[in-house]
């Protein structure tokens, strides 16, 4: 209602609460899913894998049950793989048991390498299960043998060839590795048997509960279905998928076939998490990659595989903000001066728009007097206050909804933008000035959080609002306190993107709230003149 709240206010205060809502409830306020490992046993003896749906809608059932692995206890290493970028090891079943990142960014809090291939979570890449039981067993049982023990990857790929011998089955994968982490699998079997092979269970390395985490499947018609951790439940299988990926909020483990494609099976473990397997060929062609994602990596390797960087809803947004943002950077050469000069430039960009919202704000804020008058004079007839409020707007050129569109408009803008700096790993150990190391985490000494809260608030302080309500003023004052709290824990790039923000939101205002305190002089001495 008109008396008691202001269609901006309206949107100002809506507007805050999705941010609220979006960004922090979920973070601070449900607990973090943590995935409790099963028993390596369960793990292998209760995946059922079934069929992908066909063209035809049918469904085919392998119940093929995979037997207990004691290789998940007992480790043990066949070939050693080195490249400048990463070190994988390749265990005695044929599977990437450990996957690490030698860069000197991509480090733990202690300093260590970090690890993409969680020995507790598996099962591990390249893992194959058959659907024949007795086979199945058999082959968790016997050891594969490799050309070579240990392998440098040179420019152009290095390959290695695994080999195991079942009774009446002979299994070969041939690996080419290359330098950024991708690599090629043909795999050959003798005797046509049907099976499964796996990208592994997604890295636990970039794991919380506002960023996404489980598995991604690009479809043969370019679409992409999403199926986070504890999603898995009843989920189909996928034909012709153009890659099956396993991702945390940083880091995936992924097979792809651009050509022929994929037939996707989806196995719920770990609480209904999302394992995803492929159905295999007797002569199978395949890629894969293990690795940040990076976007200049991926696209190095094939633009198709940047899909694997999801952003949600804002996609569409988001994936263009992000080029903006990698372009900057092209020029500067620092992440953190690239987050502001593309801030500045979106502003610039929504100015005709924000500039619009703030005019409607002054004028309504100069009428607020009459508006007062008009609620005491007609305060039992609404329709009536009404019709003369709608009057006066008319009057004198102020659209009460004026500043509701254009601050519309903005939030899927400032939604993409906060997806695009939450999931950039090019964030991660990227410095910005002094004290900021790395703006893919918190700000240590807390000076950005701060900041923010004092440029929100003395926005807030020259922002004009006819708040009727003294209760909903309050609650206004106090947002930048609570903004000012909940950005203690976000990325340093994010509060520097909403820091930046604040501060063009002021150069605005005040440049606004000045043209109006000009009008003003000029009307008080035309009323002056008038009046001799």
């Amino acid at each position: 209602m008109i008396d008691k709240l202001s269609n901006q206010s309206r949107i100002i205060i809506a507007t805050v609460l999705s941010f609220l809502f979006f960004a922090t409830y979920d973070h601070f306020f449900i607990p973090k899913k943590e995935i409790t490992p099963q028993e390596p046993t369960q793990v292998e003896k209760s995946v059922a894998t079934t069929a992908p749906v066909s063209a035809s809608a049918s469904t085919v059932t392998s119940s093929a049950k995979v037997p207990a692995q004691t290789s998940q206890t007992k480790e043990e290493i066949i070939a050693t793989v080195v490249a400048d970028k990463y070190e994988l090891k390749i265990d005695r079943l044929g599977r990437i048991s450990k996957f690490f990142l030698r860069e000197a960014k991509y480090t733990d809090e202690n300093g260590e390498r970090i690890q993409l291939v969680d020995s507790e979570l598996g099962p591990f890449p390249l893992e194959i299960r058959f659907s024949d039981a007795a086979l199945n067993s058999q082959a968790f049982a016997t050891s594969y043998t490799a050309t070579a023990s240990n392998i440098k990857v040179g420019a152009n790929g290095t390959k290695i060839s695994l080999t195991q011998s079942l009774s009446g089955l002979q299994v070969q994968k041939i690996l080419t590795f290359y330098p950024n982490g991708n690599y090629d699998l043909n795999i050959k079997l003798d005797n046509p048997k049907e099976y499964f092979i796996t990208p592994g269970f997604r890295p636990n390395v970039a794991i919380d509960s506002y960023t996404f985490h489980g598995s991604l499947i690009k479809e043969a018609d370019d679409t992409l279905r999403v199926i986070g951790d504890g999603d898995a439940e009843g989920e189909k299988g996928s034909m012709a998928a153009q890659f099956a990926a396993s991702t945390d909020r940083y880091y995936a483990t992924m097979l792809y076939n651009f050509n022929t494609g994929l037939d996707v099976v989806i196995s719920p473990v770990h609480e209904e998490s999302p394992l995803l397997f492929i159905k295999g060929k007797s002569d199978f062609k395949l890629s894969g990659y293990i690795g940040p994602k990076d976007h200049k990596v991926l696209i190095a390797i094939d633009p198709k595989l940047t899909d694997v960087i999801e952003y949600g809803f804002f996609t569409f947004i988001s994936r263009p903000l992000f080029h903006l943002l990698q372009f900057l950077h092209s020029i500067t050469g620092n992440w953190g001066w690239s987050i502001v000069l593309m801030t500045v430039l979106i502003r610039l960009v929504l100015f005709p728009l924000t500039y619009k919202g703030m005019v409607s704000m002054n004028k309504l804020k100069a009428l607020s007097p009459k508006i007062k008058e008009l609620q005491a004079k007609y305060k039992g007839d609404k329709q009536k206050l009404n019709t003369h409020m709608m009057e006066l707007y008319k009057k004198h050129g102020a659209n009460p909804m004026g500043g509701c569109l254009p601050m519309l408009l903005q939030i899927p803008v400032f939604f993409a933008i906060y997806r695009v700096l939450q999931n950039a790993i090019e964030l991660k150990g990227a410095e910005w000035i002094l004290w900021v190391e790395d703006l893919a985490i918190m700000d240590p000494y807390y000076i950005l959080p701060v900041a923010m809260g004092i440029t929100m608030f003395l926005h807030q302080r020259i922002t004009p609002t006819n708040f009727t309500d003294p209760m909903q003023e309050k609650i206004m004052k106090f947002l930048p306190l609570i903004f000012t709290f909940f950005f203690v824990t976000f990325p340093a790039g994010l509060t520097l993107y909403w820091f930046t923000n604040n501060l063009f939101s002021i150069a605005q205002q005040y440049y606004v709230n000045s043209l109006f305190a000009k009008n003003k002089e000029v009307e008080v001495v035309t009323e002056k003149k008038v009046k001799k």
